[in-house]
């Protein structure tokens, strides 16, 4: 594994790089307003870039350029401009239906990485990786999940929604880098179309919910049933 013998400046710069993807994570988590939502996402989409790009330089994996490239397009310029047209063209502005407070909301996301690092301790102890990039690398992408479903869960904001999804996508995908960065670029292009498709789809029903139900909170959706 790539993570486990590595030299301590790749170490220092992986670590550096998936400790701000988390943290970006938290700024998503933790605001109200839906524009920090999209900047967080589209910054933490860039650092993952970033990362590909060295995981390819330490790694010796040409291909990871390739798709270092495409996340910068895909991810941190296409979806972004995409989300922030559905804001513009709704006028929405800040997250108003949510089951937790933003600072409660941290708490519950601060156990989550708790929890993450214990389980992601206890892997590494099982395969003989503790003291290495992997631990960490398993404990970030277990919190970006957990943050991404915890988002799913308190905001009810449609297009909060769709980006807790791409977050948790994110994590999954930091995760693949860090831990099988010789994924084929073949499987990321397709994972790219499934993003845009669900940002299409979620777009078609943020207009639904706008037109029919005068609000764009998921709540409204049991008015259209039938």
């Amino acid at each position: 594994m790539l993570l486990a013998h590595l030299d301590p400046l790749a170490s220092s710069i992986f670590s550096l790089l998936a400790i701000v993807s988390l943290l970006l994570a938290f700024v998503m988590l933790g605001s109200r307003w839906l524009n920090n939502y999209l900047y967080a996402f589209g910054a933490e989409s860039w650092v993952i870039a970033v990362l590909s790009a060295a995981i390819g330089f330490y790694g010796g994996y040409p291909e990871l350029y390739y798709i270092a490239i495409l996340t910068v397009l895909f991810r941190g310029l296409l979806l972004p401009y995409l989300i922030w047209r559905m804001l513009r063209r709704l006028n929405a502005t800040l997250e108003i239906h949510e089951i937790l407070q933003p600072s409660s909301a941290l708490v519950v996301g601060a156990l989550s990485v708790v929890f993450a690092l214990v389980v992601s301790y206890r892997l590494g102890l099982s395969l003989g990786l503790l003291g290495t990039v992997t631990v960490l690398a398993f404990t970030v992408m277990l919190s970006m999940k957990l943050i991404g479903f915890l988002m799913l869960a308190v905001r009810h904001e449609a297009i909060s929604q769709v980006l807790g999804l791409l977050l948790l996508e994110n994590g999954m995908f930091l995760g693949a880098q860090m831990l099988i960065p010789g994924m084929p670029i073949l499987i990321e292009i397709v994972i790219l179309f499934d993003l845009l498709i669900v940002v299409a789809c979620f777009g078609v029903l943020v207009q639904l919910l706008a037109s029919h139900a005068g609000s764009t909170s998921s709540l409204e959706l049991k008015r259209l049933i039938g």
